[in-house]
């Protein structure tokens, strides 16, 4: 995958992260009939160093990214909402469970946003956006728990985006929305596993200038 750099301190386009670590060459697209709508706080868009927004949006051609907080008045958004059956990735009490339920009951087709945000800053958005409001809410049921080692997350239950994003086209898989590959599912969240892997390295080297996270601590 070709990207271009851009900067005084190189950074790709396409993963924002610097040229040195750019994770661009694991990134592998996976077509799909569903279209995934990222919509990014621009909290989120400036942390390059682990957000995994942009690895997913890049991992789908069928998806598109905004960067905002209220989406109110987007028009492409409006226009999508307006000709997708569609869903918002929020496990609420009403949510359909994609896990448990098809959540196909229409000819038209699906369209499933995803907030990339911390949880603090996605209650604003939905406060703002109120085209959001209108879109039904979509869960999962998964005992996977995450692998953002280098990330402290707010539960043990909590997913990053692109394994949220992940759990969501197995469930795709099993209602035969989609008809993914099991190596390519499983191999969707290699960029993020290898960012992991690398920023683990960083860390573990005392002379590293580049170390911007908490130092990880194994839980035994």
């Amino acid at each position: 995958m070709k990207c271009t750099y851009y900067g005084d301190r190189e950074k790709c386009y396409k993963c924002y992260r610097p040229k040195s670590s750019c994770m661009c060459e694991y990134c592998e697209s996976i077509n799909t009939q569903t279209k995934f709508v990222v919509l990014m706080h621009p909290k989120e868009f400036k942390k390059v160093k682990n957000n995994t927004g942009h690895f997913t949006h890049q991992s789908l051609p069928n998806s598109e990214l905004f960067v905002g907080i209220d989406f109110s008045d987007n028009s492409r958004i409006n226009e999508i909402i307006a000709t997708h059956e569609s869903y918002i990735l929020f496990p609420s009490q009403d949510a359909v469970n994609i896990s448990n339920e098809n959540p196909k009951s229409s000819e038209k087709p699906l369209a499933i946003f995803i907030i990339d945000s911390t949880w603090a800053c996605t209650k604003k958005m939905f406060t703002l956006s109120k085209n959001l409001n209108t879109l039904r809410h979509m869960s999962f049921t998964t005992e996977k728990t995450s692998q953002y080692e280098i990330k402290v997350q707010p539960d043990d239950a909590y997913l990053s985006t692109i394994e949220s994003t992940q759990v969501v086209l197995e469930c795709l898989n099993q209602w035969n929305i989609e008809t993914i590959a099991q190596e390519q599912l499983q191999s969707f969240t290699k960029p993020f596993l290898q960012m992991i892997e690398y920023q683990k390295e960083l860390i573990a080297n005392p002379k590293s200038h580049a170390v911007r996270f908490k130092r990880y601590t194994q839980k035994i």
